[in-house]
């Protein structure tokens, strides 16, 4: 692979700044200075180096981020602030994308990739990939309209798939499903007479958030994911 498209590959910049930064003599192969953007590099075994730095070469990246309220799922807005302006300098942001979305005022576990195929997949309505959440609710919910939610409930012309429920505490709970509507989990929660004050999810799929700060960052394997 050219030098060039390695650096850019790994999102160090486009194939045009990537050919200054080695024209600046920022960049090394195997501990030696290299100035043309055609060099050769073996992404297996060449060692690279920007500012000293080694930059690995990974075709496909996963992160996941434990969101903050107030930042809407998206790559890019004009006018809102967007989960891509949490990420730190280190995240390799090219071609990188979440999977699905959480509202701007929900908190959790987001994942993001440049997998595309993989994207597709988890998202793909024959996933039914595992989606809980920690909901705490306007009042508390009885035992009755906690398995309403576990036998699913109209939220607008839908039915919901069978959930799992579980009360942990008064006017808390978790709520694990399989899809993921537009507004489900407060549209599930409106259907039994109550309301969502604070949503946040804990685990997607396998992926678990467990101590993660808030605005933190993670860098992941495929094999954590499937």
């Amino acid at each position: 692979m050219r030098l060039d498209k390695y650096l850019t590959e790994c999102g160090i910049g486009s194939r045009k700044e990537v050919k200054k930064i080695i024209d600046s003599g920022a960049v090394s192969v195997n501990e030696k200075t290299v100035s043309s953007p055609k060099e050769n590099v073996n992404e297996e075994k060449d060692i690279v180096k920007y500012n000293e730095k080694i930059i690995k070469y990974k075709k496909f990246r996963y992160y996941i981020l434990n969101k903050i309220s107030g930042y809407i799922t998206a790559v890019d807005d004009p006018r809102e602030k967007t989960v891509m302006d949490i990420l730190p300098d280190w995240v390799i942001k090219k071609d990188l994308a979440p999977v699905g979305r959480l509202d701007k005022d929900t908190e959790g576990l987001l994942l993001l990739t440049n997998d595309g195929q993989l994207n597709h997949r988890l998202l793909s309505p024959k996933s039914h990939v595992d989606k809980t959440y920690y909901a705490e609710l306007e009042k508390d919910i009885s035992e009755d309209d906690l398995e309403k939610l576990r036998k699913g409930v109209d939220i607008g012309g839908y039915i919901t798939m069978p959930a799992e429920a579980k009360k942990i505490e008064e006017k808390k709970i978790h709520l694990t499903i399989k899809e993921g509507k537009f507004h489900q989990v407060k549209k599930m929660l409106e259907a039994v007479n109550n309301k969502v004050v604070y949503l946040k999810r804990i685990s997607f799929g396998k992926l678990e958030l467990k101590e993660m700060e808030l605005g933190e960052v993670k860098e992941v394997e495929i094999g954590d994911i499937e």
